[in-house]
């Protein structure tokens, strides 16, 4: 528990893929948790089931008196807490190197993709129509991208303040939000109501305290950050149905001067004259034959 070195290194990841908002938590994170976490806290409680005193000497009595009144221990508990709060960012960085990964791949195999060099001039108009259709289709895909992130992000979001709320419930459930000085116990094999004895409790009071005004912070921050990043959404499409919209209008996404060409390329990657030598060769000459044949007619 006192090496946070892994998982330091994936959150600092996540903050460079992350919002400003989602970089002010990922920062309480580090220092008001996973530090306070591992230097002060943990120490404040070594000793908590080694101190645990109850006035009796019937063995067992203290052990079982300390199962009732901590079920798991507050640090564990906090570990357990950073745990999941830390997965949908760690979820979320996955798929932000699963999208650059294939954004990689596809702008490998676009590099790999070459056209016939040929100087006719169907070929030429040709070529245009191939950067029109790239063009477009990159532009599709990076809106496309844009839109899968801020969806992800935004669930890793709703399920960060989900944890928070479900892990304040805990405990409150459990503990409460403050440890009394005294514990009374009336169980098996205390031989009658044995009072029991925590150790520093007001140290432990104000750490608990800390502890819970950091979750309510990182909650109240996750939830602006969803607000923000709603808005945003709703921003973002609107910018792009009109930059869509733009698209058509001066035709690149829209039909060009040979429509037919353009559909045509949607589902070719080489030209037809490349797949099979000698017809176009043999196209040209006929043209040129049957306009040798109407001239000598003519004539």
């Amino acid at each position: 528990m006192s090496d946070w070195g892994s998982l330091g290194q994936l959150l600092g990841k996540v903050q460079t893929y992350s919002n400003p908002g989602g970089k002010v938590w990922l920062s309480i994170l580090f220092v008001f948790r996973i530090l306070l976490l591992g230097t002060a806290v943990e120490s404040a409680w070594d000793d908590e089931q080694f101190a645990f005193r109850c006035n009796t000497r019937q063995p067992g009595c203290e052990n079982v008196c300390y199962d009732k009144s901590f079920p798991i221990s507050h640090v564990r508990f906090w570990v357990l807490q950073i745990i999941f709060v830390s997965v949908p960012s760690l979820l979320y960085l996955v798929h932000v190197f699963y999208l650059l990964r294939k954004e990689h791949n596809s702008k490998k195999k676009g590099e790999e993709l070459t056209v016939a060099q040929t100087n006719d001039v169907n070929m030429e108009e040709i070529r245009i129509e191939i950067k029109k259709f790239k063009f477009s289709a990159e532009e599709h895909y990076k809106v496309k991208m844009r839109r899968d992130l801020l969806r992800i992000y935004t669930v890793s979001i709703f399920f960060k303040s989900l944890f928070e709320v479900v892990f304040l419930l805990i405990q409150w459930y459990i503990y409460g939000f403050s440890l009394n000085a005294v514990y009374t116990c009336i169980r098996d094999p205390c031989p009658h109501q044995v009072d029991c004895f925590l150790s520093r409790p007001t140290e432990k009071n104000i750490f608990i305290l800390f502890m819970l005004v950091v979750s309510l912070v990182s909650l109240a921050l996750n939830i602006v950050e969803l607000f923000s990043v709603f808005v945003k959404s709703i921003k973002d499409r609107v910018k792009d149905s009109e930059s869509e919209s733009y698209y058509v209008i001066s035709g690149l996404l829209g039909p060009s001067k040979d429509s037919s060409s353009v559909i045509a390329l949607s589902d070719m990657s080489v030209p037809r004259n490349k797949l099979v030598p000698g017809n176009a060769n043999s196209s040209s000459c006929l043209s040129y034959s049957k306009q040798g044949n109407e001239q000598n007619r003519a004539k």
